[in-house]
């Protein structure tokens, strides 16, 4: 059974380093099975309903401003897959998760950088869904939950966003990772690695500096999107963790 994937996607000029976890991503293709297709919830893609890309053909979107030249000349040209994307409305509908098609929309940069660096050649399908922060945590858990059975099929599932994302803290010149964004971090390992929901469900409350951490959701919602795909065998693994800024997280976590 394929597992599923949390990915931080960092600022939009990852896909243009070398550090520790771009090599990480770069040797993933190399060292994990080549999936069927790829599933990926994007914290950049925001709906009140659940959105399923139908994309025959992908765009690629700058959803981002100041960086470097080269990166919106960069194009991630994916092909979707129209089956799959209506097998995945189908099972939303099972699970009484109402879910609406997207013919148009291109591929974020929540989406497209990290699979730049995982997948360069783009030969894959891709399916991108979106997040809604306005659900409970436990919802969130449930709608991965509702595509576990996708990875029977060897498509791979992948929220893409962040743990500690707060782009009012971050500290430019930092050579070391700030406390507070480390002790979130570390808290949110034991949880994960324990398959504690209870906890996780209640982060907000029950993490030390949550709020500093996560003052929005939208960024650590694709993690709990990409546990509930893991729920048949709850078993969390943290392959990578750094930081960027002093408080970004660069993170890898494996649900298998």
């Amino acid at each position: 059974m394929m597992p599923s994937y949390f990915f931080a996607h960092g600022a939009p000029s990852i896909v243009l380093e070398d550090n520790e976890y771009t090599a990480l991503l770069k040797s993933f293709a190399a060292t994990h099975p080549k999936p069927k297709a790829i599933v990926l919830f994007s914290a950049h893609w925001e709906q009140t309903t659940q959105t399923v890309a139908a994309a025959e053909q992908y765009s690629t979107i700058y959803d981002f401003g100041g960086f470097q030249d080269e990166l919106y000349r960069m194009t991630y040209p994916a092909q979707g897959d129209r089956p799959l994307s209506d097998q995945i409305q189908s099972l939303f509908a099972q699970h009484g998760i109402p879910s609406v098609l997207d013919e148009e929309r291109g591929l974020d940069h929540g989406a497209w950088a990290v699979l730049k660096l995982v997948y360069p050649d783009a030969d894959i399908p891709v399916i991108a869904l979106s997040v809604n922060r306005y659900l409970t945590n436990e919802q969130q858990y449930e709608i991965g939950k509702a595509l576990s059975a996708l990875r029977e099929q060897d498509v791979l599932i992948i929220g893409s966003g962040g743990t500690v994302h707060n782009l009012r803290r971050l500290n430019w010149r930092a050579n070391g990772v700030d406390d507070w964004a480390e002790a979130f971090d570390n808290w949110l390992e034991s949880k994960l690695e324990a398959w504690d929901t209870a906890s996780l469900f209640n982060y907000m409350e029950l993490a030390p500096h949550a709020q500093d951490a996560v003052p929005t959701s939208e960024h650590f919602i694709p993690l709990l999107l990409a546990m509930g795909a893991g729920d048949e065998t709850r078993q969390a693994k943290l392959l990578h963790r750094s930081y960027q800024y002093g408080n970004l997280s660069l993170s890898c976590w494996q649900f298998n």
